[in-house]
């Protein structure tokens, strides 16, 4: 259990950091920028990304408590690359301002996830499926970063 605690803790404290520089941008900076009519309403954030920290706490866990081999120690370090790369695109998107940069993060972002998933599966299979909403999610948030930095 004092694994799935820090699994829950180490992905709940990358949501707090990037809330920490994103909130004060949405009703400021990103409210000025020019978006896509299929830009998700405010609301939608808020509920989606607490379910896909959850969602990746318990796949990183059961990651964790697999049986120990290469694939499980290439699937947590990808894991922690990939959390890295998710705290590091607000810094640069919402933080710096920096659209075309925060673009290449979350594209970095989706690599980094998928080889997760890629090789994750060979791990636990239930686990790397938990990671198949968040990377809808980020590759929808990549093509949506793309099309801002397009019009903005």
């Amino acid at each position: 259990m004092i694994a799935l605690a820090v699994a829950l803790a180490a992905c709940f404290a990358v949501a707090a950091l990037g809330a920490t520089v994103t909130t004060p941008e949405i009703p400021t900076w990103y409210a000025g920028l020019q978006k896509p009519s299929w830009t998700p309403p405010r609301i939608a954030f808020p509920i989606v990304w607490p379910i896909l920290y959850f969602l990746m706490a318990i796949a990183v866990w059961r990651f964790w408590e697999a049986m120990p081999s290469r694939a499980r120690t290439a699937a947590l370090l990808l894991f922690v690359v990939q959390l890295a790369l998710n705290a590091i695109w607000s810094q640069v998107f919402f933080g710096l301002h920096s659209i075309a940069g925060g673009l290449v993060v979350i594209l970095l972002l989706d690599l980094v996830l998928a080889a997760t998933i890629v090789v994750g599966s060979r791990v636990d299979r239930i686990a790397a499926g938990l990671l198949l909403p968040y990377i809808a999610w980020t590759i929808f948030a990549t093509a949506l970063n793309g099309r801002i930095w397009m019009i903005n």
